[in-house]
């Protein structure tokens, strides 16, 4: 039954090369799922049922907001998930990082969504709407707030992911643990150093500042596709872990 287990838990993260570690949904996850579904009760808590024609036309405008607000709440869980099914780590040092992703999930959810909402409001014409009374100045602040959580989330994964690096002896990782480690760290770094340098953009202002420090976003895909390439080959050279002369020895990173 444990080893059915483990095949399931494999397929659904997408890999068989990681031990998890994380067998059972520890009281650490449950509340974390908890605060994550609240956080995203608070993306619509504020809609109501339309009763009009076109106060239904105005709600499902913010439908595209939502959405993609939704899957970035997603993409966050689902990084929180493989860290946790990966580890299985319940130390202080933990539940600190942990309490601080939590804290910055619900915090950031209105400007995550006032955020989007601006520029789908800007980018589809939807109007009267938000993006007709914001200034430069206003669009540039905006950005500041965003990228300030944005670097802050992605910096506490880097961090539980360093954790996990520097634990690496007491949780047995093996080679290819000890590298995957490596590379999801250097991943949630990537990401924050994009956020910011787009925060760096809008600080320095300018009469495109607003402009380029929400197009920067747009090198994460980029970036992590090159960064994932890379890694993947010196993964390959790595080979199997669970072979017999496996040494478990550190990666170079």
């Amino acid at each position: 039954m444990r080893v059915l287990r483990q095949s399931v838990i494999d397929r659904e993260l997408g890999t068989g090369d990681f031990r998890l570690r994380g067998g059972e949904v520890s009281r650490i996850e449950g509340f974390s799922d908890a605060v994550f579904a609240f956080a995203m009760t608070l993306l619509v808590v504020s809609l109501e049922v339309p009763r009009s024609y076109a106060e239904l036309l105005e709600t499902i405008q913010g439908f595209p907001a939502f959405g993609v607000c939704f899957a970035l709440l997603l993409l966050v869980w689902h990084a929180h998930y493989t860290f946790f099914r990966r580890y299985g780590l319940e130390d202080l040092r933990t539940i600190v990082l942990n309490a601080i992703l939590l804290f910055l999930v619900v915090f950031y959810v209105y400007p995550l969504k006032f955020m989007f909402s601006y520029l789908i409001d800007s980018l589809l014409g939807f109007g009267p709407g938000m993006a007709e009374d914001m200034t430069r100045a206003d669009a540039r602040s905006l950005l500041l707030i965003y990228g300030g959580g944005f670097v802050a989330m992605f910096l506490t994964l880097t961090l539980l992911y360093d954790h996990a690096w520097r634990r690496r002896e007491p949780l047995g990782l093996d080679e290819l643990e000890r590298f995957d480690t490596l590379t999801s760290r250097q991943h949630y770094a990537l990401s924050a150093a994009v956020g910011v340098l787009s925060i760096s953009i809008a600080a320095i202002g300018g009469e495109g500042s607003p402009f380029w420090a929400g197009m920067s976003y747009f090198l994460l895909g980029p970036a992590a596709g090159l960064h994932g390439a890379l890694r993947g080959r010196k993964r390959a050279r790595i080979g199997n872990p669970m072979r017999p002369d496996a040494e478990g020895a550190a990666p170079s990173g």
